[in-house]
């Protein structure tokens, strides 16, 4: 097996489960709204946090549990204001306009929500820097890391821009006010269980740390 594709399986082994980054670009590819470039934010930050985990920036972090607990208070608000939210939309409906014009995000709230939902997650730094990172440590050589990691980039690029763009094709027949709260009922509830199970180790962090 190359370098290139042991980067690419791991990641893809990594990735696959439904966290909320992938909910969050399934959902703007839904409503059409900005989503290649949700794809594309989210592609290049774990690109970029690959890389950083196989050049050695996990050995920085493992000193500092504090970093994680900021960024595990910050994802845990963020997630409950997007389930409250997401709830919320389930609870009120659709009306035509609604659909057409309020429910869509600005760019730059795309660009706001693609980030938070991608950099406020301590998860994503473990996978990139701890689990990616820590299994570049059997290469010797800096190319040889480097492959891996960008065997690694490689499934993620293709992975969010699948998700967009599948989930912008089929959204057709999922944009029907009907199907538009029960999506969102069900978000907003992976979203809250996610924003729990993110509190839940938050707590355990703290409780290590005092």
């Amino acid at each position: 097996m190359s370098i290139f594709t042991e980067g690419f399986i791991l990641q893809a082994s990594l990735i696959l489960a439904l966290g909320a980054q992938n909910i969050f670009v399934i959902n703007v590819g839904l409503k059409r709204n900005y989503h290649i470039l949700a794809a594309t934010i989210c592609a290049l930050c774990d690109v970029i946090l690959i890389l950083l985990g196989v050049l050695g920036v996990s050995a920085l972090l493992v000193n500092a549990p504090i970093f994680k607990i900021i960024i595990g208070a910050l994802g845990t608000a963020f997630l409950m204001y997007y389930a409250f939210s997401k709830l919320l939309e389930a609870y009120k409906g659709f009306s035509s306009k609604r659909m057409s014009e309020s429910e869509q995000l600005s760019k730059k709230l795309v660009v706001m929500a693609t980030l938070g939902f991608t950099l406020l997650n301590p998860h994503v730094y473990i996978d990139t820097f701890f689990l990616v990172g820590g299994y570049s440590t059997r290469f010797e050589t800096l190319s040889e890391k480097l492959i891996f990691g960008l065997g690694a980039g490689a499934f993620s690029t293709i992975w969010f821009y699948f998700l967009a763009l599948f989930s912008s094709k089929f959204s057709h027949i999922l944009s029907s006010e009907k199907n538009l709260r029960v999506i969102s009922f069900f978000t907003g509830l992976l979203l809250g269980y996610l924003s729990y199970s993110l509190g839940a180790d938050l707590y355990r962090e703290i409780l290590l740390v005092v």
